[in-house]
């Protein structure tokens, strides 16, 4: 093994060992500052001028933007420091602390995506003595796992700016120009409890949502039926119902229930005004059967993301992988940097299949591909 490799493994070691995850359960989330000072240490040692940016008020959530050399266009190489959640008893090994066994590199995060950033700081050591016509800029965001608070700063800040950004999410080194959006969103039904002898005496709310069930079935057909998109691999939006809560007891009419689902949306589905047609379709069924129903959000949703074929990024990433470019239904932080205008494509080691998975890894032959890819793609848009 090299000594380019062996710092490459050595840095990850560290990431992996110091623990990000976030969640929208309270129990497990946690800040990402620690992560993030290690990599602005690492940049600034490099000569990158760092910035923090604070996304929570405690600072425990951050950005990083790191930036060597100057001026308008440039290139982004971005990634998010958390993780999810795991299961540490499915685990073959310490899930924060890197193993290497069988030519892969095993840790939480190994893959999704903090295994990025060293392959990231190795290309852009070749680059640190060259006069750089354009700016090269490493970006690191917090909670990409559960709000992607850390994107929507930087969206609503409008910076970093830049010709071209690269997201180093998994893709097994393939170029993505497209993906699904997503809306975690929550169903209420409020009806009205009283004793089961008599139906008559309340409106039960499991009643109502049997029916609401069936509804949102015949919503998820039209879905597919009018916003297929051969591009996916699931070439239609999806509605998964996800978990469903209510009643307290066998012999009372049932007051309340609840239903929590996601919808991925294809492009054309998110521009028709999907929440709006749902909630139509929800005041209609309300009002036949007496009850309340309130449709919220769980979490801000994510837009879907398309990058035009034929623009520049995309064809030099297809140049250079021998790739044409994927669609994919998982959601990133590309709609929120191609707001600020950069060209922007999803692109990065490892494969999504160990996302989110006991024994998550990163294959080792995945490193030096992706540190040329990435050296090829800093000298196109900052030499």
């Amino acid at each position: 093994m090299s000594h380019h490799d062996k710092h490459i493994i050595s840095q990850l070691r560290a990431l992996v060992g110091t623990p990000s995850v976030s969640s929208t359960d309270s129990s497990w989330d946690q800040g990402n500052r620690a992560v993030i000072e290690l990599l602005a240490g690492w940049l600034s040692a490099l000569g990158f001028r760092t910035e923090i940016m604070d996304v929570s008020p405690d600072g425990q959530k951050a950005n990083l933007i790191a930036t060597l050399g100057s001026g308008p266009g440039g290139l982004v190489l971005a990634g998010h420091t958390d993780t999810v959640p795991f299961d540490e008893g499915r685990w073959r090994s310490d899930p924060l602390q890197l193993t290497e066994r069988d030519q892969r590199l095993y840790g939480l995060g190994s893959t999704d995506m903090k295994g990025f950033f060293p392959i990231a700081i190795a290309a852009a050591r070749a680059f640190v003595d060259k006069p750089l016509q354009q700016p090269l800029i490493i970006l690191a965001t917090a909670d990409e796992e559960s709000s992607m608070d850390g994107a929507r700063a930087l969206a609503a800040a409008g910076r970093p700016r830049a010709r071209a950004a690269i997201i180093g999410e998994p893709t097994s080194l393939n170029p993505v120009r497209l993906h699904k959006g997503i809306m975690m969103e929550a169903i209420e039904v409020t009806g009205l409890a009283g004793h089961s002898s008599n139906p008559a005496l309340g409106v039960n709310a499991l009643d109502v949502m049997h029916e609401l069930m069936s509804e949102m079935m015949q919503f998820r057909h039209q879905l597919a039926t009018e916003h297929a998109n051969s591009a996916f691999e699931v070439a239609f939006p999806t509605l998964n119902l996800g978990c469903i809560h209510g009643g307290d007891s066998p012999n009372r009419i049932c007051g309340r229930c609840e239903l929590h689902f996601d919808l991925r949306l294809t492009p054309s589905a998110a521009a028709a005004g999907v929440r709006e047609q749902l909630q139509q379709r929800l005041q209609t069924l309300a009002h036949a059967r007496g009850a309340r129903i309130a449709l919220r959000s769980l979490v801000e949703p994510v837009p879907p993301f398309e990058q035009p074929a034929n623009s520049e990024l995309v064809r030099l990433a297809e140049k250079l992988t021998g790739h044409s470019a994927l669609a994919v239904g998982f959601a990133t932080e590309a709609p929120f940097l191609q707001a600020m205008g950069m060209e922007t494509i999803v692109m990065g080691p490892g494969s999504i299949d160990r996302a989110h998975q006991p024994d998550e890894y990163l294959e080792l032959s995945q490193i030096q591909p992706c540190v040329d890819l990435l050296q090829s793609c800093i000298a196109h848009y900052c030499l």
